[in-house]
């Protein structure tokens, strides 16, 4: 407090905000605990790694290294505007969907406006709606782990701004059906953003009842989608959204000049055009979440069937997650404890290679007495 005025510094809603714990590193783990080996199942990365193309791209830009970014980048929203079937005007892109997120905060929101989503959801939108002091409600899953749509729609009031909807969800890679999206996006009050954030399109597209925000034809629907997942290139920090002209235009207006980077336009536009890498990416994920089921099925584990790049765990106890979790990371297995997310007592496997799994099941019986 300035004992001049009276005045604090750091305004009350940045001083309580708990701020994104990223999870372990394997660095971090290897210089703790020393492991013979290291398998990285926390933070729902793409373990197969990224396109090959990515590296020719990411050499032939680094020529220009030099130079701002291109602020809009063209040639890389030329290609998502085609693929969707939408204009380059309804497309923006910055550095992950976290950014986007980010720019969706400083852009809509006035005073006494709220926000709506899920009490176990991603965590970044939690602290982008911190940063900005906006009041969120946080309405409970269902009992299968779900949003509840409906509650949703029950919780909307004359301050509502947006819905948050994650679909895949993370951390818990449920989803809400197209018949549950026809119901709900009809409450929703024209004048409520509805953002849905597609990280894990890729991987659940071609689910029978899985509704593609873009197929809904609404001018306050946002989609955010991402290449950190499906396409490997969470280093890069490439992210955007689709929506309407109006809104992408304002959303222009916050954000930051010169995101994405030269390096990470170059790499996400190698990365899309590379079908075959992206067809191998998802084949790999569902054979091993097909794997990870047989195996917890074999050892009586309670978990969530997932369409997305990970499978959540449930323990009985946030005791036996915290200590399942330290053992399996001594012993180089790196999980994801989501008690940030609104699920202490569960865990967030990202599905990875043969050999990371292989890893993950010898890990697991011998440090699963408990679970």
């Amino acid at each position: 407090m300035n004992s001049k005025t009276g005045k604090t510094l750091v305004p009350s809603n940045i001083e309580t905000l708990k701020p994104y714990v990223a999870g372990k590193t394997i660095a971090e783990v290897a210089d703790l605990y020393k492991p013979k080996k290291i398998a990285k199942l926390a933070s729902n990365e793409n373990r197969l790694g990224c396109s090959a193309k990515v590296k020719a791209a990411v050499d032939e830009a680094f020529k220009e290294i030099q130079d701002y970014p291109d602020p809009v980048a063209r040639k890389l929203k030329a290609a998502i505007a085609e693929r969707n079937k939408v204009k380059p005007e309804n497309v923006i892109l910055a550095a992950g969907s976290e950014s986007i997120i980010s720019i969706l905060c400083k852009t809509f929101f006035l005073n006494k406006e709220n926000a709506i989503t899920a009490d176990a959801t991603f965590v970044g939108f939690f602290v982008q709606i911190g940063v900005r002091g906006v009041h969120l409600k946080k309405i409970p899953v269902t009992s299968d782990y779900k949003y509840d749509l409906k509650a949703i729609a029950n919780a909307i009031d004359d301050n509502t701004k947006m819905v948050y909807i994650a679909n895949p969800n993370n951390p818990t890679g449920t989803y809400n059906t197209k018949e549950e999206f026809d119901w709900f996006i009809e409450q929703v009050p024209s004048d409520v953003l509805v953002v849905v954030d597609e990280a894990y399109h890729e991987y659940a597209k071609e689910v029978k009842d899985y509704p593609q925000a873009l197929n809904y034809e609404h001018d306050n629907i946002i989609v955010l989608r991402t290449f950190s997942k499906a396409y490997g290139l969470a280093g890069f920090r490439v992210g955007y959204a689709i929506a309407n002209e109006e809104l992408i235009k304002n959303m222009m207006k916050t954000k930051l000049t010169f995101e994405p980077t030269t390096l990470g336009q170059a790499a996400a536009l190698a990365a899309y055009h590379d079908d075959e890498f992206l067809k191998e990416s998802v084949n790999l994920v569902e054979k091993s979440k097909e794997r990870l089921y047989t195996f917890f099925n074999e050892h009586n584990v309670n978990y969530v069937p997932s369409i997305s790049n990970s499978v959540m765990m449930i323990l009985p106890t946030e005791e036996d997650a915290i200590d399942f979790t330290q053992k399996m990371m001594e012993k180089g297995v790196i999980l994801r404890r989501i008690n940030a997310f609104g699920l202490p007592n569960c865990i967030r496997i990202t599905v990875g290679l043969q050999d990371e799994m292989d890893h993950f099941e010898e890990s697991f019986l011998q440090c699963s007495k408990n679970v």
